[in-house]
């Protein structure tokens, strides 16, 4: 079974009066690129998020954002060190005065200075963090759980594409046995047209011929493609399946394709052979977003 690597995850708990949200989404990536956000109060947890993240979400773009709601009552305002406010502030009017600056906003430059304006975000208790953590690991648990409806629809989608490919190849194979025949005949006319029947070598003619042929058998291409397909689709019944496997099976599928419509020399087989191509776009398009 796949997974999509876009999703969607939220979750919510109270505690001690406040509300923990934990939201969290991702698109496709080839790698895991996570954005995390968390209250500073639990700042000493970001590793722990972090590499449950690397083991459980694995790839994707990914945003995940932890917020506190705090009762209006329990809002603890900020506080301004009005003495290095004032030290900032004074330096600054100096170094303007002195180089002539008259239109700078003085005040809004030193509120900006470090540890100018701080807030009172103690360390949160152990039982808060459990709390925490257990918001989290619900909306892990609706994200995976939306991944997993999202990877249902893609291995249809999938699953659909290559039987139209292995239906494609059907038809190829009805085409097939009345090529070679009809190519034969063919630069037989062409040398009668050309040269006169009287003056071919048959034996030249048969030997020149048999080896043409061959180069334009696709008996081994027909036989590949199948069995590439029919992995394909078993593998996306395996449990462990997952898109980087499934691209390497699409990638050795547009091989046979391509070798088939450059040896078949049949209008008519490498317009199917176009209609397979068009199916394996659509389905690398797809590969892209599957985990």
């Amino acid at each position: 079974m796949i997974k999509s690597m876009t999703g969607y995850g939220v979750a919510t708990s109270n505690f001690a009066s406040a509300k923990y949200t934990v939201e969290i989404k991702s698109l496709n990536s080839k790698f895991l690129e996570l954005a995390l956000k968390l209250p500073k109060a639990f700042s000493d947890k970001e590793l722990q998020i972090r590499n449950d993240c690397t083991r459980l979400v694995e790839r994707g773009k990914v945003s995940l954002v932890f917020t506190v709601e705090y009762p209006e009552g329990n809002i603890k305002p900020a506080a301004i060190n009005k003495s290095l406010l004032k030290a900032y502030y004074d330096q600054i009017r100096q170094s303007a005065e002195e180089l002539g600056d008259t239109g700078s906003n003085i005040l809004q430059l030193a509120l900006g200075f470090p540890e100018v304006i701080s807030t009172d975000e103690s360390t949160a208790s152990d039982e808060e963090w459990q709390v925490f953590y257990n918001t989290f690991l619900q909306a892990l648990n609706n994200f995976q759980t939306f991944r997993q409806d999202e990877g249902r629809v893609l291995q249809q989608d999938l699953a659909m594409r290559i039987e139209k490919i292995l239906s494609l190849l059907a038809e190829v194979e009805k085409l097939d046995p009345n090529r070679i025949p009809a190519i034969r005949e063919r630069i037989n006319q062409l040398l009668e047209d050309n040269v006169g029947r009287e003056n071919i070598d048959q034996n030249r003619f048969e030997q020149e011929l048999i080896y043409y042929i061959d180069k334009l058998d696709i008996t081994e291409e027909k036989i590949r493609l199948k069995s590439h397909c029919d992995y394909f689709l078993k593998t996306l019944q395996n449990e462990d399946a997952n898109g980087k496997k499934l691209g390497f099976i699409s990638q050795e599928i547009g091989r046979e394709i391509n070798t088939t419509g450059s040896k078949a020399n049949d209008a008519q087989i490498q317009q199917l052979v176009v209609g397979m191509k068009e199916e394996l776009e659509k389905i690398k398009e797809q590969l892209l977003n599957v985990l």
